[in-house]
């Protein structure tokens, strides 16, 4: 079935198109397949002049089994107390996880930021986050910079300074977009100079111009809504008293 896994069938097709000299792209059309599938079907299996139907067959039923006896992740370490269910909120991390991947984080820091806002005190410690992610210091050390480097995080010391922790907020949206706004008026006031350079009146110049116009009104709003956000939380506070 187009779009399913290769069948053992497809693979005889595969390899008899091979033999008679053809191209990814034809034999991709003989089974109705795309030709980069065929393309990576091949070169992991052999190559055009290794490839063996049998034998890829083979190798595919091989990395299945292993994939079935591989440990399976670890559910997220719960705060107590809340009646959660740990395996509804696994899903959830993970769907999570692939939302901030698609808004263009890297995955793992995708994953420690995940960590860190499913739990209620907002707080984990290197250790911590080794153990819940089942990764290496040397990952959560890299993550954490970058996120820190983002505005998503912030380091302090645990009572008695003896660990480092790492710390969200209500604000870790705020201190993102601060730091977007920020990268946001260099990138206006470097297209303000390349319009200088290059001449208002040239193509490249004009382009750069109007770039510089239209991220001047993203930055423009963008204060707007942050200063909306601080007023609204200036309100809650106040309400509170």
């Amino acid at each position: 079935m187009p779009g399913g896994r290769l069948t053992n069938e497809d693979r005889q097709h595969i390899a008899a198109g091979l033999n008679e000299g053809l191209g990814y792209t034809e034999i991709g059309q003989r089974i109705g397949r795309p030709a980069s599938t065929i393309m990576r079907e091949v070169a992991r299996n052999g190559g055009p002049d290794g490839y063996r139907a049998d034998r890829a067959q083979e190798a595919t039923r091989q990395r299945a089994r292993r994939h079935k006896q591989a440990q399976p992740p670890a559910l997220p370490v719960l705060d107590s107390g809340h009646g959660r269910d740990p395996k509804v909120v696994h899903e959830f991390t993970e769907s999570f996880t692939a939302l901030l991947e698609q808004q263009g984080l890297p995955r793992m820091m995708a994953r420690v930021l995940a960590c860190l806002l499913i739990t209620d005190s907002g707080t984990l410690t290197a250790a911590d986050l080794v153990q819940r992610l089942r990764i290496s210091p040397a990952s959560v050390s890299h993550a954490v910079t970058f996120l820190e480097q983002q505005g998503m995080l912030r380091r302090e010391r645990s009572p008695g300074g003896r660990r480092e922790r790492y710390v969200i907020d209500d604000e870790i949206w705020l201190r993102s977009t601060l730091a977007a706004l920020q990268m946001n008026d260099a990138l206006v006031a470097a297209s303000r100079q390349a319009t200088e350079i290059l001449g208002a009146a040239t193509p490249a110049g004009a382009r750069f111009e109007s770039s510089a116009e239209f991220l001047d009104l993203v930055s423009e709003s963008l204060r707007g809504v942050m200063e909306q956000w601080r007023q609204s939380l200036a309100a809650r506070s106040a309400g509170g008293r």
